[in-house]
């Protein structure tokens, strides 16, 4: 299965197809969108508890995280393929259900699989991760571990602004190639997924496929992030005024009544999130792995 490059607004068209997911199958979609959503939590709600009971310093904290890191890559691997599968058979109007999440941790299932292309996406991110600290981020390390000693130590969850070190100062460089890099494994990361996930592939194969799939189509995936945050500002900005009119609303009557009505706007605003996250992953692998078009009559293939 050789990988397609596409044309520059492709990025826009896995967005559109991203939002109208679900149009013919919403109680799968949507429903295995939350539980997705509510086993991704789990790993990240553990570490706040063990930090809490703990309370390590900052190479404990990083171990916490690290081990937080593999479970959630054990736990989320094997639900991202059957959620990428799932999504498929919607698109291609077969049926489904959302417990088929669940479908490659069951007997003969291919779990292991999926994960381990989690895992060694994890490897490459860390390591990546590592060689631009040692090339940009002279000081990093030190900064991160005393802003984490200082939310630790702080008093009611406040930290005194006073007391925060001041930034390194290629702090601006690193997060910027940081951020080029990121895009990059992300584009690896969602055609070689999808290459393992619905393609079949092995794990080798398929991380070779997210790389030159993710060289060729590195414009439209730079547009579509482009058009993500450009789009994010005013929809944020609605999002924060209907939040503090329904905040104020509520607190008229009580505290408690904010946060029941905020709460389930919030937990279905996640769940649209991952809906159209994972969209636009499987529709950035449709097209930079599936068929081809066909080529007509008139045109010369060379």
């Amino acid at each position: 299965m050789t990988t397609h490059a596409t044309g520059p607004l492709s990025g826009l068209s896995w967005l559109k197809r991203a939002v109208n997911l679900g149009r013919t199958n919403a109680r799968a979609v949507f429903g295995a969108a939350a539980v997705l959503m509510f086993f991704a939590l789990v790993p990240s709600l553990l570490q706040l508890v063990v930090q809490g009971l703990l309370s390590p310093g900052p190479n404990g904290s990083m171990v916490v995280a690290a081990a937080a890191s593999v479970l959630s890559i054990v736990i989320l691997s094997p639900l991202i393929g059957g959620y990428l599968r799932l999504i498929d058979a919607t698109e291609q109007g077969r049926p489904a259900q959302a417990a088929d999440v669940f479908a490659p941790f069951r007997q003969g299932g291919d779990a292991g699989r999926l994960i381990g292309f989690g895992l060694l996406m994890t490897l490459a991110y860390v390591v990546i991760a590592t060689a631009l600290i040692s090339l940009f981020g002279d000081g990093f390390l030190e900064w991160y571990a005393k802003l984490v000693t200082l939310s630790q130590q702080a008093q009611g969850g406040r930290v005194d602004p006073a007391q925060v070190p001041a930034a390194p100062e290629g702090l601006g460089r690193l997060l910027g190639v940081g951020s080029i890099l990121f895009l990059f494994l992300s584009g690896v990361y969602a055609i070689g997924f999808g290459q393992v996930a619905l393609g079949q592939r092995p794990i080798g194969a398929a991380m070779i496929d997210g790389v030159v799939g993710t060289l060729k189509n590195l414009l439209p995936m730079l547009l579509l992030a482009i058009a993500v945050v450009i789009a994010s500002i005013p929809l944020g900005l609605v999002l924060a005024v209907v939040f503090a009119l329904i905040a104020v609303i509520g607190n008229l009557i009580h505290p408690a009544v904010s946060m029941l009505l905020l709460l389930p706007i919030y937990l279905g605003l996640l769940v649209a999130l991952y809906v159209v996250m994972f969209g636009v992953m499987y529709h950035l692998w449709r097209d930079v792995c599936g068929q081809p078009p066909p080529v007509r009559a008139d045109q010369v293939e060379l």
